[in-house]
C-alpha cells in the first residue's frame, strides 16, 4: 500500500520533461541544450510511473532496462540502488539518457503517453541516476574477480565495441580495441554534436575502461597498420564492431560541384574543431556553414545533426530537404522541433533533381512528391509531382541520406569475411564465417541507434566467453 501511495502520481502531476535552454541562447554554442533534473523534481517526475503489470517502457528498450523498478526506487529517494539496477542492464545509461529517441522507445511506448497522460520522462531520470552516481563517486572500473590469460582483439571503438568491451573484462579475458580515429567513442565522439552529447561524457566512460584495464591502441586502421589475419594470429577472438561509415549516395547532376559534402565530414569536421582541432577544411571555408545559405538532404536524426549544428556556425539560412512529410520522417520528432525552434526551415515532401553551379554548388533544384501507396515495408512510397520544379539557394549542400557498409573484406584484406548483399556483415549469433571472428552493431544491422549498438555489444561479449571457454554449441560458418 505505502508502494501505492507513493507511485501511480501521474493523476495528480503533469508530465514536466525538463528545462531546456532558451532557443536564441543555445543557437550561440555546441553546450548540451537539457538541464539537468533537480533532484525534487526526478522524485515526482518517477512517482508518476503507473508500475504496471506488463511494463511496456522496458519492452521498447532494446536492452530491456528495468525501468519500473528503478523508477520507484528514485522516488523513494534510494538513488544509489536505482543507479545500481539502470547499470545492471546498460554500460552507458547517462549517453542513451542523452541520445536515446525516448519518443519512440520506452517513452513512446509508456502506457500513460498511450492513454494521453503523457508518458514518464525516462530519459531525463535515467540521465540524473547516473549523473548523481558519478558525482558521489559510485561508478567504478570492473574489476574481475579472476583474471584470464585468452585475449580478445576488438576492432572500433564505438558504443558496440566498449559496451563488448567493458562486459569482457568484467569476466576477466584480456582486451585490446582497435580504432582508425584518435580518440575513443568513434560516432559518440564524431558523429553526434556536443549539443546532445558532451564529449567529456564519453571520456570519462574511456578513463574508467582504461582504469577496468582495455588497452586502446587509437589511430590504428585494420587493413592498414595489420591485415584482419594478422590479428587473428595475436588474439584468441575477435569482435568486428567498426560501424558503417560510408554515406548513401546522391545520384543527380551536379552532385560532384564543389560544395557538396557528405554529412560525415561535415560533422566529424564540426566535432574536432569543437574539441580544439585545427582542421583545414574548417579553416578554408569548405565544410563551414558560417554566413552560407545551408541545404541538408534528408529527414533522419544525421539530418538534424547536421541542420542544428550549421545553425550554430552561423549559417544564413539553413534549409531541410526531404522527401515524405513530417509525420514520416524516420528522425526523432523531438530532434526535429528542437530544429524548428532553433530556426531551421523545412521544405517537406520535397527531393532533389539537381545541384546547380559552375564554379560551385549555388542552388538546389528540386520537385515536390506526394506519398504513394506503401511497399513491403508499409511505408508509402514518395511519388513526383508533375511540373511542381522550384529552387532553393545554396552555396553549401549536405548530404543526409544516411550510411552504407564499407567493403571490409577488401579494407581488411580477407575474402573469406562474408557479407550480405547490403554489404553488411553475415553472421550466426553474431559469429561471422571466420572461425573465432564476431561482429555487432551497425556493421550487422546497417545505421541504427546507439542503444542498439550497446546491446549487440554486450550479446557478442557473451558469445565471444562462450567461445572462449569451448562451451559454444554453434560450429564456425566456414564449417558449414
Amino acid at each position: 500500500m505505502a508502494m501505492a501511495e507513493k507511485m501511480l502520481k501521474f493523476v495528480s502531476l503533469l508530465r514536466e520533461p525538463g528545462v531546456k535552454r532558451p532557443a536564441a541562447e543555445r543557437r550561440a554554442d555546441f553546450q548540451e541544450i537539457q538541464e539537468e533534473l533537480p533532484v525534487s523534481n526526478a522524485a515526482r517526475q518517477s512517482s508518476r510511473c503507473s508500475q504496471c503489470g506488463v511494463p511496456f517502457c522496458q519492452t521498447g528498450c532494446p536492452l530491456h532496462n528495468h525501468i519500473p523498478d528503478w523508477l520507484a526506487l528514485a522516488t523513494e529517494g534510494r538513488l544509489e540502488e536505482a543507479w545500481q539496477l539502470s547499470a545492471q542492464t546498460n554500460n552507458f545509461p547517462e549517453i542513451c539518457g542523452r541520445i536515446c529517441p525516448q519518443d519512440r522507445l520506452c517513452e513512446g511506448a509508456c502506457v500513460l503517453e498511450m492513454s494521453a497522460h503523457g508518458g514518464v520522462t525516462i530519459g531525463a531520470v535515467e540521465r540524473f541516476l547516473t549523473e548523481t552516481a558519478f558525482e558521489n563517486g559510485w561508478v567504478k572500473a570492473v574489476k574481475p574477480a579472476q583474471e584470464r590469460e585468452k585475449t580478445v582483439g576488438i576492432i572500433g571503438a564505438g558504443p558496440a565495441g566498449l559496451a563488448a568491451a567493458e562486459e569482457l573484462r568484467r569476466v576477466g579475458w584480456q582486451v585490446t580495441v582497435y580504432d582508425r580515429h584518435d580518440r575513443v567513442g568513434g560516432l559518440l565522439v564524431y558523429g553526434i554534436p556536443s549539443f546532445k552529447l558532451e564529449k567529456h561524457v564519453v571520456a570519462r566512460r574511456a578513463d574508467l575502461l582504461r582504469e577496468a584495464g582495455v588497452i586502446f591502441h587509437l589511430n590504428f586502421a585494420v587493413g592498414r597498420d595489420a591485415t584482419l589475419a594478422e590479428l587473428r594470429k595475436k588474439h584468441d577472438a575477435i569482435l568486428i564492431a567498426t560501424g558503417v561509415y560510408k554515406g548513401r549516395a546522391l545520384h543527380v547532376p551536379g552532385v560532384g560541384l564543389p560544395g557538396v559534402v557528405p554529412a560525415l565530414d561535415y560533422l566529424t569536421t564540426a566535432n574536432r574543431v569543437d574539441l580544439g582541432d585545427t582542421i583545414a577544411g574548417f579553416a578554408d571555408g569548405t565544410l563551414n556553414a558560417h554566413g552560407r545559405q545551408v541545404v541538408v538532404i534528408g529527414g533522419g536524426d544525421t539530418a538534424m545533426d547536421c541542420v542544428r549544428t550549421a545553425i550554430r556556425q552561423g549559417a544564413a539560412k539553413v534549409t531541410c530537404l526531404y522527401r515524405r512529410d513530417k509525420q514520416n520522417m524516420p528522425g526523432s520528432a523531438r530532434e526535429v522541433q528542437y530544429a524548428e525552434e532553433e530556426g531551421v526551415q523545412f521544405e517537406w515532401l520535397a527531393a532533389p533533381l539537381a545541384f546547380r553551379g559552375a564554379e560551385g554548388v549555388t542552388a538546389v533544384q528540386a520537385h515536390r512528391m506526394r506519398l504513394g501507396t506503401p511497399d513491403a515495408t508499409g511505408r508509402q512510397v514518395p511519388v513526383e509531382v508533375p511540373d511542381s520544379e522550384f529552387t532553393v539557394a545554396a552555396d553549401l549542400v549536405v548530404n543526409a541520406l544516411g550510411f552504407e557498409p564499407e567493403d571490409l573484406p577488401a579494407m581488411f584484406g580477407d575474402p573469406a569475411l562474408r557479407v550480405d548483399r547490403h554489404g553488411t556483415l553475415e553472421v550466426q549469433n553474431l559469429h561471422t564465417s571466420l572461425p573465432g571472428v564476431f561482429a555487432a552493431g551497425d556493421i550487422v544491422r546497417g545505421a541504427s541507434l546507439v542503444v542498439w549498438a550497446i546491446a549487440d555489444g554486450r550479446q557478442a561479449a557473451g558469445q565471444i566467453d562462450t567461445y572462449l571457454q569451448g562451451k559454444m554449441a554453434i560450429a564456425p560458418r566456414a564449417a558449414l
